[in-house]
């Protein structure tokens, strides 16, 4: 029986190659960010490792790992939970996704073919889609891959680079407000859409900083919708 916070089917399962503790890690690093695990969560060694069908240890070593990347906060004589984003935290790193989407957002008008717009066109439908069926998992899934295929775009290997290290945090940060931006974030995709198959570096990018703001401003102010 799962634990509360922890729904059905929500526990990946550990067939990917590589060693235990890695993939310990990448599935309970997986839980976090769909807030299958909640902020604030306790977690408890030997539930985790009946969930995951592994032994505790590789279990402590990936929260040690978590701990360090702020995943997670192990205090003393009390265990470890899932961390709880300050509104600061959030701030400042979907600050510094507008400066890096907005950039990519430019660069794909530069770069793109028809290819790489029919698939942006492709995943916006899918996204219309998971919105209308109220499929929240989905529907941050394929946000999250709208944003990378605009990223791969791009065509900046650095960009994506830092792009990449801050893209599971944001993921995160939006799970708890995408029921809210609805099928206005997908509204926004599609004239982001149009922008870069017109070339349009300056729409586009204004487009993407005004998108990703309004993200931003849903976050904080979550709380009171």
């Amino acid at each position: 029986m799962l634990s509360p916070g922890l729904p059905q089917g929500a526990v990946p399962r550990l067939e990917r190659p590589g060693p235990l503790r890695d993939r310990v890690y990448e599935a309970l690093l997986e839980l976090i960010t769909t807030r299958a695990l909640q902020p604030g969560q306790h977690l408890v060694e030997s539930e985790l490792a009946g969930h995951l069908g592994v032994s505790r240890q590789p279990v402590r070593e990936a929260l040690q790992r978590l701990n360090t990347e702020g995943w997670v906060d192990l205090r003393p004589a009390q265990g470890a939970f899932v961390h709880e984003p300050t509104e600061e935290e959030a701030d400042q790193l979907l600050t510094v996704r507008t400066l890096l989407e907005a950039e990519a957002a430019r660069l794909a008008a530069v770069h793109a073919d028809d290819a790489g717009v029919a698939a942006l066109r492709e995943l916006c439908a899918q996204g219309e889609e998971a919105v209308a069926a109220d499929d929240v998992d989905a529907a941050v899934a394929l946000n999250a891959r709208f944003h990378a295929r605009v990223m791969d775009l791009a065509g900046n290997v650095v960009l994506a680079e830092l792009a990449a290290q801050v893209d599971r945090r944001v993921r995160w940060y939006y799970t708890p407000v995408a029921r809210q931006r609805g099928g206005r974030s997908w509204v926004e995709h599609r004239d982001l859409i149009d922008a870069i198959a017109h070339h349009d570096e300056q729409r586009a990018t204004r487009l993407m900083r005004e998108h990703t703001e309004h993200t931003r401003r849903s976050y904080h102010e979550r709380t009171e919708s």
